[in-house]
């Protein structure tokens, strides 16, 4: 797993600052990509840095801690968010369950805590990896290793237009100026994937990609990816990643 991406936003700077430089990030897989010291900021910097985990003050200028979140998910952001406030009360550990905070800490937090909470949001998105990125790499995992020229355009080719309903082995051999049986062979030969099954497999991981962008519906993630039955869409969909589009999109909302 890659380094998490997080964001601190505090509106008091000794908070925000000891935890960016008191906290052994890298220890944690995490590195900071952005501090901010009201909700705006905090939003903006969202929205240009795509963190993964936000460590954000409940009660700051400008827009709240809760405010944000309201923002990032009606967006269909599903950021994980550890929210920081010294005021134990109900109300504000009740909206942070509803709008699906991962952790709720008062301050001051004791050593270790808010690393113990970081480390438990780390398993959390660990645990997501075998069932959703494992399924990825089996959808299409090319060997390694140089490609020949054609191979190379073939899949350059493929990539541009994989929103073609019409996209064939024909139309690939046409454009490399060969012939759909020797552009077959040497295409099987250096990836192990058929043409058209690796046409397909391309597509579906490139709707799973779409779709956890929950602001995309599945109709346009469709005919972006080259298909115009939705219907079709689904069923191939399914047999692949094993849930319906519409119901992998319903996962990701919760990642």
């Amino acid at each position: 797993m890659d380094m998490v991406k997080v964001l601190v936003a505090d509106d008091e700077e000794v908070v925000r600052r000891g935890i960016v430089l008191e906290t052994d990030w890298k220890a944690l897989g995490c590195v900071v990509v952005a501090e901010a010291e009201d909700g705006e900021e905090a939003l903006l910097a969202v929205q240009k840095y795509h963190p993964q985990l936000i460590i954000c003050d409940i009660k700051m200028p400008k827009m709240t801690g809760m405010e944000m979140l309201e923002h990032l998910r009606a967006e269909g952001n599903s950021a994980y968010v550890i929210f920081l406030t010294a005021y134990s009360d109900f109300a504000y550990t009740r909206n942070a369950i509803r709008l699906e905070a991962a952790d709720y800490l008062l301050k001051p937090f004791r050593d270790g805590e808010l690393e113990r909470a970081v480390a438990e949001v780390k398993e959390r998105m660990l645990r997501k990896l075998p069932q959703e990125g494992g399924k990825e790499e089996y959808l299409l995992s090319l060997p390694k290793g140089d490609k020949s020229k054609y191979v190379a355009e073939a899949l350059g080719f493929i990539e541009e237009h994989l929103g073609a309903p019409d996209l064939s082995v024909g139309m690939i051999a046409e454009y490399l100026g060969i012939s759909d049986g020797h552009l077959s062979h040497v295409f099987k030969k250096e990836t192990s994937y058929t043409i058209n099954n690796y046409i397909v497999r391309y597509r579906i991981r490139r709707a799973m990609e779409l779709l956890a962008d929950c602001r995309i519906k599945v109709y346009e993630v469709a005919e972006q990816v080259g298909y115009r039955d939705i219907t079709y869409f689904s069923t191939v969909f399914k047999k692949i990643v094993g849930v319906n589009p519409s119901e992998f999109q319903d996962r990701c909302r919760h990642w």
